[in-house]
């Protein structure tokens, strides 16, 4: 269950983020821990989140909360990045994991599989390409339901 201030946080957080060319994905408050632990994962919108993003929203975000006064006991805050996508979605995911293994899986069944297991290749207007087993398959992007990492090479 999310700490009652995590809504008031995340108002206070996506506009400090947004002006520094960064989204907010989460915040978690661990209370249970002393001092208490804000963590804030944030994301870079235009390139991988580095090293240089968390310090920027590091000392926005302790600014902006210390003028609030939303958190009045001593607390500390972590910037983060969320890490590595499960599911691709996204222009850049899909460029940033080009040869990496994924599973493809479509909400109707194309050539008579509804899940294909390969290498990502690329997407296109019209289909997720995957190399399997040094055969390309390009599935129609109509078709295509979620494409995941997968653990494992192929």
């Amino acid at each position: 269950m999310a700490h009652p201030l995590i809504p008031q946080i995340l108002d206070l957080a996506a506009p400090v983020a947004q002006s520094l060319g960064l989204e907010v994905v989460t915040a978690v408050f661990h209370t249970h821990q002393s001092p208490p632990v804000l963590r804030v994962d944030v994301r870079n919108q235009e390139d991988d989140t580095g090293l240089e993003d968390c310090e920027q929203m590091s000392r926005a975000l302790e600014a902006a909360l210390d003028e609030s006064n939303l958190i009045p006991d001593a607390y500390v805050l972590e910037i983060s990045s969320p890490g590595i996508p499960n599911s691709l979605t996204t222009d850049r995911e899909f460029t940033s994991f080009r040869g990496f293994p994924v599973i493809v899986t479509t909400s109707e069944p194309f050539n008579h599989r509804a899940e294909w297991s390969g290498n990502l290749v690329r997407r296109d207007e019209d289909a997720v390409h995957i190399n399997l087993k040094g055969r390309s398959i390009a599935i129609p992007r109509s078709l295509v339901k979620t494409v995941h990492l997968a653990d494992g090479e192929e």
